[in-house]
């Protein structure tokens, strides 16, 4: 049996976004000067709040997870899903332009999309 998460990092699916953010930030660098105000920096905005909204909820009322009831821990999920959503965008997007490859990046993407969708309903399972 494996050991309940004691901070949000020690947490799978965190570890996985957190992963995907820092793979953001080295595709987005290879972009244009031109897009630093558009589409890198929406792109990396996106990344970073699926991240945090996970942390929000946190492990452990100690160390992070501090939304307490089903309603504040369904919005922060609801918020991470609807970023990592604006990310798959993103990657359509940057494809779309020619940016690079963005097939590594989608793979990473969906995992993280399984996971979240895993995580939040054994979130809102537990409060049933």
């Amino acid at each position: 049996m494996r050991q309940p998460a004691k901070t949000f990092q020690d947490l799978i699916v965190w570890q996985k976004a957190h992963r995907l953010v820092l793979l953001v930030y080295q595709f987005t660098s290879q972009f244009s000067k031109s897009e630093i105000y558009g589409l890198t920096s929406q792109f990396r905005r996106a990344a970073i709040s699926i991240t945090a909204n996970i942390a929000v909820r946190g492990a452990s009322r100690r160390e992070g997870f501090q939304k307490k009831g089903t309603a504040d821990k369904a919005r922060s999920m609801n918020i991470s899903q609807g970023s990592l959503e604006e990310c798959r965008y993103y990657l359509i997007f940057s494809n779309d332009l020619g940016y690079g490859d963005t097939s590594e990046l989608m793979l990473k993407l969906e995992e993280v999309s399984k996971l979240l969708t895993s995580y939040a309903n054994s979130i809102l399972n537990s409060d049933s």
